[in-house]
Order: C-alpha cells, then sequence, then structure tokens
C-alpha cells in the first residue's frame, strides 16, 4: 500500500497544468474505471460531456490560451470598431406598411373564411361587410399585425404572396390557377434568362409566374387577341411591380412586353426570334402550333392548358394532321385537397372534453372469455410498463377533428407537354439495295 501511495505521489509531481507530464510530455495515466454515480447515469449526453470539461483556472489555462480563429469576431474596443461591425449587418427586412402598399385581409373559422386585397391610402378606410379599419391605424404597422374591425371581426394583416394575389387580383377571363401555373413551369424547365412565348395574356397571372421565373435576364413575349383582356393584364402587372418597390429593396423585373395581336397573324413577328418554351392558353391551341413551332427551339417544350378532354382530341389531330415534330410526354391533371384540424367544440361553443373510459367488471365477468381476459390482462400489464395513461396523453384533454373540408377546388384544367423533337433520317430504297 505505501508503495502504490508514493507512486501516485511521483505521478501527482510529474503533471502539468494541461494534463501532460511537464517533464517528459508524456499523456496521464489511464486510471481504472469506476461506477458514475446515479445522478451523473441520469444525464443526457451533451450534459454528462459539459460535466468533463475542465474549468479556466488561470491565465495559463488551455481554454484561454487557445488561438482566435478566423470565424470568430474579435470584441469591438472603440467607436471605430462598433461602427465596422454595424455597418457590415444587413438592412432590416421588417419593413411597415406604407401609402401604396398592397395588403391582404384575413380572417380564417371553422366555417367562413374572409379573404380580401386592398391598397392602402392616407385616408380613408378599408370597408368589407365584416367592418371597416381605418388606414391611418394600419400605417406604420407590421406585417402580421391583427386589427379589430368595428363589427368587432379579428382580421391579420400581411402583404400578400404571388398565389395570393394572382387569385385575388382583378380578372377578366378566368385565370390559370397557380397550382397549374407551377405545373406548367415545372414542365417548361424554366430557368434564370430563357425566352418564353406566352399565348392568351388573359388577366396576367402566368405572365407574372414566367416573370418570375425568367429573371432579369430572361424575357417574355406575351400575345393577347382581346383588348379588354389585354389591358387588364397590363394593368394587374403594373401594380404588382408598383407594390413590389415599396417592400423590397430590389425592383421586380420588367421583362414582359405584352403585344395586342392575334397569334395567327404574328408569324413575322416571331420569325428572327428562338424561343426556349411556349406556353398556350387558348380554347383552339391547335391553330397557333404551326405558328409557334417555328420559333420553338429543338428539344423545348410547349405547355398548353385546356379545360375539355375533348379539346385534347382535336389537338392531337391537328398536330397529326399538320405533320408536326411534337411528342405528346404527358397529360396531366393537378388535384389539391384541403384539411381542416381544430379542436372539437360544442354547439355552445364549449370545448369537448376527453373522456377516460371505464369498464363495467360485472359484465365483463360474464361477457369475456378467457383468452379475451388473457389478452386484456397482458394489455394492461404493457400500459402499466410505459407508465402512460389518458391524462398524460400527448395530445391533450381536448380531441380534434381532422378531416377534408367540405368546400374543395375540384377540376380546373388539363395540362399538356409536347416536345419538339427532330424525326430520324430513314434511307431511301436505292440505298438499302446499295
Amino acid at each position: 500500500m505505501l508503495q502504490r501511495g508514493m507512486a501516485r505521489l511521483r505521478w501527482a509531481a510529474l503533471l502539468g497544468v494541461g494534463g501532460h507530464c511537464a517533464c517528459f510530455g508524456l499523456p496521464p495515466p489511464a486510471w481504472p474505471a469506476r461506477r458514475l454515480p446515479a445522478w451523473v447515469r441520469g444525464l443526457s449526453p451533451l450534459q454528462r460531456l459539459s460535466q468533463m470539461l475542465p474549468e479556466p483556472q488561470g491565465p495559463c489555462s488551455p481554454l484561454q490560451s487557445a488561438p482566435r480563429t478566423r470565424h470568430e469576431v474579435p470584441e469591438a474596443s472603440g467607436p471605430a470598431e462598433e461602427l465596422a461591425v454595424s455597418s457590415s449587418t444587413p438592412p432590416p427586412r421588417d419593413v411597415p406598411f406604407q401609402v401604396g402598399d398592397l395588403i391582404l385581409l384575413s380572417s380564417h373559422g371553422r366555417h367562413r373564411t374572409f379573404r380580401k386585397i386592398m391598397k392602402l391610402k392616407d385616408t380613408g378606410q378599408l370597408s368589407s361587410n365584416w367592418g371597416a379599419i381605418r388606414h391611418q391605424d394600419v400605417l406604420g404597422k407590421l406585417p402580421g399585425q391583427v386589427f379589430s374591425s368595428s363589427t368587432g371581426y379579428h382580421f391579420m394583416f400581411r402583404r400578400p404572396a404571388l398565389e395570393d394575389y394572382v387569385l385575388l387580383m382583378k380578372r377578366g377571363p378566368n385565370i390559370s390557377y397557380p397550382k397549374d401555373v407551377n405545373m406548367m413551369v415545372m414542365m417548361m424547365d424554366v430557368h434564370q434568362g430563357d425566352a418564353v412565348l406566352e399565348v392568351g395574356s388573359g388577366s396576367g397571372g402566368m405572365s407574372l409566374f414566367l416573370s418570375k421565373a425568367v429573371g432579369s435576364q430572361g424575357r417574355v413575349m406575351s400575345f393577347e387577341i382581346r383588348k379588354d383582356h389585354h389591358e387588364i393584364a397590363k394593368k394587374n402587372y403594373k401594380n404588382w411591380c408598383n407594390a413590389w418597390k415599396i417592400s423590397h429593396s430590389e425592383e421586380w423585373p420588367e421583362n414582359v412586353d405584352f403585344i395586342h395581336k392575334d397569334i395567327a397573324t404574328a408569324a413575322q413577328d416571331l420569325k428572327s426570334k428562338t424561343f426556349d418554351a411556349v406556353a398556350l392558353d387558348m380554347l383552339n391551341p391547335q391553330i397557333a402550333l404551326p405558328i409557334v413551332y417555328q420559333s420553338l427551339k429543338q428539344g423545348g417544350v410547349c405547355t398548353i392548358y385546356l379545360a375539355s378532354i375533348t379539346q385534347i382530341i382535336e389537338l392531337l389531330n391537328g398536330i397529326s394532321s399538320c405533320r408536326l415534330a411534337l411528342y405528346c410526354e404527358k397529360i396531366t391533371e393537378v388535384t389539391l385537397r384541403d384539411w381542416l384540424v381544430c379542436p372539437a367544440k360544442k354547439k355552445d361553443g364549449t370545448f369537448v372534453q376527453r373522456v377516460q373510459p371505464t369498464t363495467n367488471l360485472d359484465s365483463e365477468l360474464h361477457t369475456h372469455e378467457d383468452d379475451e381476459g388473457e389478452e386484456g390482462e397482458e394489455e394492461q400489464v404493457q400500459a402499466e410498463d410505459n407508465g402512460e395513461t389518458l391524462s398524460d396523453s400527448p395530445y391533450g384533454a381536448v380531441p380534434y377533428i381532422a378531416r377534408p373540408l367540405h368546400w374543395q377546388c375540384g377540376h380546373t384544367a388539363f395540362l399538356i407537354k409536347l416536345r419538339k423533337f427532330k424525326p430520324a433520317h430513314t434511307l431511301s430504297t436505292s440505298d438499302d439495295s446499295n
């Protein structure tokens, strides 16, 4: 015992502050492992690791003497350093509501939903069937604020996303729904800097999505035969660009050329142009295909938005009769299903409470068989082992309702994907004989 104690004293004298031998530079000896106490075994792995880290003991501590890496930011010691650090921070992203902003009022409930886009002004009020809110009360507030109308209804104010704007903007013809437009953009495989041809501006919804897809380096050319639809599309596009300037540091790219002209007479306008993709939203696309086919690059995609299956049959017959080298890759329909998930309520508006199930022991003795009794005992033992009861349920004491909404968005359109290809070169009969 005396010799073992002297050996430990020699090792303690040789150990340095950092845990290494001061004389020989050797690591400390490995002492025999012992069982951790109960309070340590109950900690998480991260907490155990924090207990093992050494505490700083002085100026020569390894943690304090460690060199600063290039990822660490030094503490500012003067006004000049504070100014340098503050100037490198990005500008704030929270922009309050200003005059000319487009705002979305939304109020959601189980049986009612209200959504409306309005434009902020200096004076006046936002009026609806659910009450009024003054413009002055909204100006200067941040998006996400909840306001109470004059009739007591609560609305959340925020800036609309592009999807919200397309669904709620002023319409001329029926719009192309965002779920279909996004699928068409994916089919066309549009990238930044591409040139896209659109036939059928409509209300300008698809033009906005294509403008966002091609970016500032790309270009979109949109044809519309009707004058009223052409003006509505231009106005909706301009309103979105003006509202975007208020809440963003960069401007929305003005890369869409709206042209009021029939595509059947626009062969000269497209003669010297080549497009990466084409989008058609018109009643008879087979009439426009021979014209836009010449300007579509080889391997490019032409997507078509049609409402009925009979139009698709007429389209395929037109492609066959005109002998266009267009391969129909896909005909699809996009469907969505919205769900309602909310706490269960009674008719008086109070929440339904979860009921603890009870078991009648007298009836159980007469009705259950022996094997069923054994299964019940096993389930009871398993529940006791887990230590879980209804009161400890992670879902709380109030049950929830989860079901599809009564109102659903049904069929909107069929989407057709056509790809331009080069037919294979066929040898003549004379070449085959040779």
